[in-house]
């Protein structure tokens, strides 16, 4: 006669919970990546003497919009969530870093219409948007990076900029192919990178706080 066995039971997956004061950042970097891949992407099969796709010039720029909004929301929320609790010069950078993005785009419109019209070339904004968009939103996010002392973010910032300055290299058919392959798939990376550290930052915090709560043994 078998002796009855006992079934162990099944290791449950550790909750992940974003420390405070952390910018979660896996669904922005997520939606980023899909909508440059897709809106860019399909604006490069689009471009060319020899186009792959036959599209309206609308569309891949409607679907990458499409995209990046909800992005940006994403990264927003996620600013504002991590700064419940902060110390007030944190509050301060991270406002000072909005600030930032107003400033940035608003001087990359006023550079890239004052060009365009100087020159005569109005075809200049069709490639100097798209690169000079991805140049902006990664020396911002190196700011961010350094604010935040998040090497990710900063490496990711200074990818995205480096990738902006080589896709002006290219006709527009491979601006847009640099800027969806390597660009977006700089988001891919990161995003997966980002789950990584939140889930050691959340295990790094889930011990201090527990060996925070364990009584301190006294000796009698």
């Amino acid at each position: 006669m078998n002796a009855p066995t006992m079934n162990a039971p099944a290791a449950s997956a550790p909750v992940v919970t974003v420390p405070p004061g952390e910018v979660d950042s896996r669904a922005a970097y997520t939606v980023f990546a899909l909508a440059y891949v897709v809106g860019h992407g399909l604006a490069a099969l689009s471009k060319g003497t020899e186009p792959l796709l036959d599209l309206p010039g609308w569309l891949p720029a409607t679907l990458f919009g499409a995209g990046v909004v909800p992005a940006l929301t994403l990264a927003v929320r996620a600013g504002v969530r991590a700064q419940k609790g902060a110390s007030e010069s944190r509050r301060n950078a991270e406002k000072l870093l909005g600030a930032a993005w107003c400033t940035g785009f608003t001087a990359l419109f006023l550079a890239i219409t004052g060009l365009a019209r100087a020159t005569g070339m109005s075809e200049l904004q069709n490639v100097l948007w798209p690169a000079g968009s991805v140049l902006i939103v990664g020396l911002i996010s190196i700011a961010e990076g350094t604010a935040r002392r998040n090497a990710l973010h900063y490496t990711l910032g200074s990818w995205l900029a480096t990738v902006a300055g080589t896709a002006l290299f290219f006709a527009p058919a491979g601006l847009y192919a640099t800027l969806a392959i390597a660009a977006g798939g700089g988001y891919a990376v990161a995003a997966v990178l980002e789950r990584r550290r939140i889930t050691a930052l959340s295990a790094t915090h889930a011990n201090l706080t527990q060996r925070t709560a364990d009584p301190v043994p006294t000796l009698n």
